[in-house]
């Protein structure tokens, strides 16, 4: 069968079939595939089947355990990404704002990227008119300039995340060691851990498969973190989500991360098939992180 040719629901479960996987129940396994896209239901199954021959004893189920667990992953990452944004733009806002005053980030030359802040600057302009319809504390600057500490709301993680960047090595610094990295380089450090949050949370946002997914760019740790990583041959793996999970741990509060990671042990007691191993958990992971 050609590959490129339409296929119906029919026809791509029988493929599923014809590779070796065991379908409990047609009816539900094919409802499935048509709410949540054929290929991308088979990016979560590669790891159960060799050369397109599904392993002895996998099940739809399997697929389906794999796909959920990785689905409410992404929300749980979402919930403490946001605790992590909203406190990132508040420390920026206001070490900015008591430096430079409310309305001191209009000034480009505070800023080592021009391009950058003037790309940043024209994209939150177009979001200040949309959000005029619907946010009350825009409207009420409608005709003024808005300070900085409301500013920042306008602003996606990536933006704030490069305007940050792009700042002076003092205010970088300071926000740097209201989360704790007080070493010399704690400002360019927290810029890396923000550009890999960054990542992460927009692969969450529209539902990017975290599940045995490679990251090209890695998060940056220090040897004490790169310790927590597993090693494959002597070879540290760092591409996995583990450790940006790491990084969540540098940025969140002692509780939050606890929290973080008690939703996460509850969420494999709920998809015990689902291998932590393939997002790049040690297996003492519990203990150590």
């Amino acid at each position: 069968m050609n590959d490129k040719l339409f296929k119906t629901i029919d026809e791509q479960l029988n493929i599923l079939i014809d590779r070796g996987l065991i379908i409990e129940n047609k009816d539900k396994a094919k409802k499935f595939l048509l709410h949540n896209n054929y290929y991308r239901v088979i990016g979560y199954s590669l790891t159960l089947c060799k050369h397109d021959i599904f392993s002895k004893n996998v099940s739809f189920g399997n697929i389906v355990d794999i796909y959920s667990f990785d689905h409410e992953l992404r929300h749980i990452l979402l919930k403490y990404i946001e605790i992590i944004e909203v406190a990132f733009k508040s420390v920026y806002a206001y070490k900015l704002t008591k430096k430079h005053g409310t309305l001191g980030y209009l000034n480009a030359s505070l800023f080592t990227d021009t391009e950058k802040y003037n790309k940043i600057m024209e994209k939150s302009q177009k979001q200040k008119q949309i959000s005029l319809y619907h946010e009350s504390y825009i409207r009420h600057f409608m005709h003024s300039d808005i300070p900085f500490e409301a500013y920042v709301d306008l602003l996606t993680i990536s933006d704030i995340s490069i305007l940050y960047s792009i700042s002076e090595t003092n205010i970088k610094q300071e926000v740097a060691t209201e989360f704790g990295l007080c070493m010399k380089r704690g400002g360019e450090i927290l810029g890396n851990f923000m550009h890999s949050i960054t990542i992460i949370r927009n692969l969450c946002a529209h539902g990017g498969r975290l599940f045995n997914r490679l990251f090209e760019q890695k998060p940056s740790l220090n040897r004490s973190e790169q310790a927590l990583l597993i090693k494959r041959s002597n070879i540290i793996d760092n591409s996995h989500l583990y450790g940006f999970i790491i990084i969540m741990r540098r940025l969140l509060s002692d509780d939050r991360f606890l929290e973080l990671k008690n939703n996460i042990i509850e969420l494999t007691q709920k998809y015990p098939f689902v291998s932590m191993r393939y997002y790049g958990f040690r297996d003492d992971w519990k203990d150590v992180l």
